[in-house]
């Protein structure tokens, strides 16, 4: 469905009492999205209508239980979270568990039609890179078959060692790439958040462009601080933006930032105007 078709056949459709007329009019060719825990002190509903307002498609990191109340908004949930905890991906003894949890997580997302699952890597806790690459690729290619089967995207998602997430094994680049190579599957791609990738490599638009094919979703923050991706901090988002949208990028650009400057909703209605290229 295009763009100008989804705005016809959704123009109609009352959204929490709001009037269509108020939504804004986004140029649309980066589907942009938001994580809901940012912005938690909001509740739920206005949240959510807030963000259909801005133009926004989804909400990320969406727990299972909350996926009707953004559905019902006319939002998408982009990418799931599976509760309960089944242990690390990078430890053989945790494949099971993990193996049931996201058998009955797929199929629970492809039912709500909910494109994308999250799922991290754990903690090195003394194993060795290869070794933990090595684990990952056991577990992630035990599920594959029913992702494929069911259309639904595991994204694992890169994060930074260095000040948020210390021992993370998945934090670089090169190594979730080579992840991406050994399990070899459409529905098996990474979670490209350009904040901690920033933190732990630079270099970001480049490294994009050179990985796009393993990308399956992004995620904003501004850095230094994690908060408002406008002139106040490194990285050029608008830059960013089209880089991603200028490799053919058709997944999701979802903003997970915490506001601190700015009141939170028009820090998002700034972030999202930034990357509206």
């Amino acid at each position: 469905m295009t763009r100008r078709l989804f705005v016809a056949s959704t123009a109609a459709l009352p959204i929490l009492g709001q009037t269509p007329a108020e939504r804004i009019v986004r140029k649309g060719r980066l589907k942009q999205t938001v994580a809901r825990w940012c912005f938690s002190k909001i509740p739920y509903e206005d949240f959510c209508r807030e963000v259909y307002r801005l133009g926004m498609v989804g909400v990320d990191l969406v727990n299972v239980a909350d996926w009707p109340i953004v559905q019902k908004s006319g939002l998408i949930v982009t990418c799931g979270l599976l509760s309960g905890n089944p242990g690390p991906l990078n430890r053989k003894e945790s494949h099971d568990a993990y193996e049931k949890q996201f058998r009955d997580g797929i199929e629970k997302a492809a039912a709500a039609k909910v494109p994308n699952l999250v799922t991290h890597s754990g903690s090195r806790a003394g194993m060795s890179d290869q070794e933990g690459l090595d684990n990952c690729v056991a577990g992630l290619t035990r599920i594959k078959p029913i992702a494929e089967d069911k259309g639904v995207t595991i994204v694992l998602e890169l994060l930074n060692s260095k000040v948020n997430h210390p021992d993370y094994m998945a934090d670089r680049t090169a190594w979730g790439a080579e992840l991406c190579k050994r399990v070899n599957s459409p529905r098996i791609k990474l979670l490209y958040d350009i904040y901690h990738m920033q933190v732990m490599e630079g270099d970001v638009i480049r490294t994009i462009r050179q990985n796009i094919q393993y990308i399956g979703h992004f995620h904003t923050a501004g850095n230094p601080g994690r908060n408002e991706i406008d002139e106040t901090q490194e990285l050029n988002y608008r830059a960013i933006a089209q880089a991603v949208l200028d490799t053919g990028f058709t997944g999701y650009f979802g903003h997970e930032f915490t506001p601190k400057r700015l009141e939170p909703m028009k820090a998002l209605a700034q972030a999202v105007d930034i990357c509206d290229v």
